[in-house]
């Protein structure tokens, strides 16, 4: 009995400013596109189940796990990884605020999950700055002390368990503020 072959679709997807134009097959994840065909390897698949956050990538300014999410879904939306997080004009490379915390408080042990680390941790900040609770919120608008950056950052996974040095890096952006 002969089988279909998987049905594609020519999306556009706008990464780190850029747009491709890329004919993929719609069952294919983000993460995958991103990995495979753009040859961006900042994102990770740890887990490739949406558990570890390695994945975690901006679209349109919100994280998203780039393992569960398809490409197909996602196009005409902005996404972000790592590799665009840096401000890149062609003259300098200068790190974002938290790339810059991350280095300055040694927020990193092997580095795998980094890129997702710094994605939700940018993502984050927006979300507590536009004053969206979490589950240990308790005023109205969000003060970013150590329990609410755990709670808040806590589907992003470090297996070396550099944790107190990441929210240590992300407290410091979030009152340099």
């Amino acid at each position: 009995m002969p089988t279909d072959p998987p049905a594609r679709s020519r999306v556009t997807l706008s990464v780190n400013g850029t747009k491709h134009e890329l004919d993929i097959d719609n069952r294919s994840t983000l993460l995958d596109v991103l990995r495979e065909q753009l040859d961006l390897i900042g994102p990770k698949k740890g887990c490739d189940h949406g558990q570890c956050g390695a994945c975690t990538v901006l679209a349109d300014g919100r994280r998203i796990n780039a393992c569960l999410a398809l490409a197909v879904a996602v196009a005409g939306r902005q996404i972000t990884t790592v590799e665009g997080l840096a401000a890149r004009d062609g003259l300098s490379d200068e790190l974002s605020p938290v790339q810059q915390a991350f280095l300055e408080y040694d927020a990193y042990q092997c580095g795998y999950c980094t890129s997702g680390q710094l994605c939700s941790a940018t993502g984050m900040l927006a979300e507590a700055a536009a004053g969206w609770p979490s589950a240990v919120t308790t005023d109205t608008v969000p003060e970013l002390d150590t329990a609410e950056i755990r709670e808040r950052m806590s589907g992003n996974l470090c297996r070396c368990g550099a944790y107190v040095n990441i929210v240590a890096a992300i407290e410091s952006v979030a009152h340099a503020r």
